[in-house]
């Protein structure tokens, strides 16, 4: 049998979730024009610098008391502090007082954003690594030294230990944290709810995220919804975690969820790499003579999108759980959205998937016992399996171990 190809966007038939709350709309387009459908559903707000009060007060405390050395640790931090100062009237006096120090950039954005404020930084890692900021100014000797750090944001339980500041402090460093761009949950938290349940019913095949502030915050909700280990269960299974970076996929893979990420923390990065990762780990499933792959919210068949009613999409994924096994009605029964305890709801689900599909011999009846995928195993491709995940475990209790992984750069906003 030759076996049907896959063909049109490489990723048709998939359903992606964006949790970006920055720049979502130009990352939603990137994977719309791979033939991605988008649910997007911003994780997080950030609070409005202009209002902060603590960074008007730590700035202040910079300006009357500079420091030796500032470290910037990322572009939109930087230059949103200078913006807030611009309001507070605070812009001038502040450049001046950052001019007479030593300035360190993490990246190349945060370099950026030194330089459009008409500073000029004396260093910059090329790994834009943290971790290499920390080892450049423990190599030089900070005791005695009043150093001024801009944080990443807030902190919660999910998110990276921020152990930047207090190893300079237990190195004898004076450490001024500057807060910016704290964040909090949505305001409106709907579309977050409705993207939990899409994680915990598989309808979605992919979720992204581009800071560990949205992961924590997804976590969050779904702990204070009591859905918290569904979501857990269905990130380590069939619906892929894809962070921009290793700090954003910290928190998850801290919980035993699986996560991959592309060689460079950016947007555009990480939209190509969903588009190879997806295509690659999508179930291929040969059945009567086609090729179906089960995506989140459709089924693809011979290269054809086949969009299906939840009904008939619910007994298709229990089915293709484990082809050409026999599913009995009892089970897809408890499968179809809503349940109930009539078996005849099983036979119409059946007879409108079997329509659905275009392709009625795929589906085979059991007399007696229930349906199954048509095929044999001598027809049924291998499905690229997921990476090997630890067994779950409560929401912070344990850290499961984690397979070395190359140096990457640190994730961003």
């Amino acid at each position: 049998m030759t076996a049907p190809t896959d063909s049109g966007p490489c990723l048709a038939g998939f359903t992606i979730g964006v949790t970006a709350a920055r720049r979502a709309e130009e990352f939603g387009t990137l994977l719309t024009r791979k033939g991605a459908t988008v649910v997007s559903a911003p994780a997080i707000r950030i609070i409005p610098l202009a209002d902060d009060t603590e960074l008007e007060r730590v700035t202040e405390l910079l300006i009357a008391d500079p420091p030796q050395i500032t470290v910037a640790t990322t572009g939109i931090g930087f230059r949103g502090w200078m913006e807030a100062a611009e309001g507070w009237g605070l812009a001038e006096v502040l450049r001046d007082t950052l001019a007479s120090t030593r300035m360190l950039a993490r990246g190349p954005k945060a370099k950026g954003a030194i330089r459009a404020a008409e500073l000029r930084e004396e260093w910059s890692p090329a790994s834009e690594s943290s971790a290499e900021v920390l080892d450049h100014l423990l190599a030089e000797g900070v005791e005695g030294v009043r150093i001024a750090v801009q944080l990443h944001g807030a902190t919660t339980e999910w998110e990276p230990v921020p152990d930047f500041c207090e190893v300079l402090r237990c190195a004898g460093a004076d450490v001024v944290p500057v807060p910016v761009y704290r964040w909090e949950p949505p305001a409106d938290r709907g579309p977050m709810d409705a993207m939990i349940e899409s994680i915990i019913s598989g309808s979605l095949d992919c979720v992204t995220f581009t800071s560990a502030p949205a992961v924590a915050s997804l976590l969050m909700r779904a702990k204070e919804t009591g859905l918290l280990e569904s979501v857990l269960h269905a990130l380590r299974g069939r619906v892929l975690a894809a962070c921009v970076g290793p700090i954003t996929a910290a928190p998850l893979e801290e919980l035993g969820v699986p996560t991959t990420m592309p060689g460079r923390a950016r947007l555009g990065a990480l939209a190509r790499h969903v588009a190879e990762e997806l295509p690659r780990r999508a179930s291929r499933i040969y059945a009567a003579g086609h090729l179906i792959s089960v995506r989140g919210g459709c089924v693809v068949v011979d290269g054809e999108v086949r969009q299906l009613a939840p009904a008939p999409m619910a007994l298709m994924r229990s089915l293709a759980r484990q082809p050409g096994r026999v599913v009995s009605r009892e089970d897809l029964l408890s499968a179809l959205p809503g349940g109930g305890d009539d078996t005849h709801a099983v036979e119409t689900a059946i007879a409108r998937l079997r329509a659905g599909l275009g392709t009625p011999k795929a589906i085979q009846t059991v007399v007696k016992r229930g349906y199954r995928l048509a095929l044999d195993a001598a027809d049924c491709a291998d499905t690229p399996s997921r990476p090997p995940v630890q067994p779950p475990h409560q929401a912070g209790i344990g850290t499961p171990a984690r397979s070395p992984r190359p140096a990457q750069p640190i994730g961003v906003w």
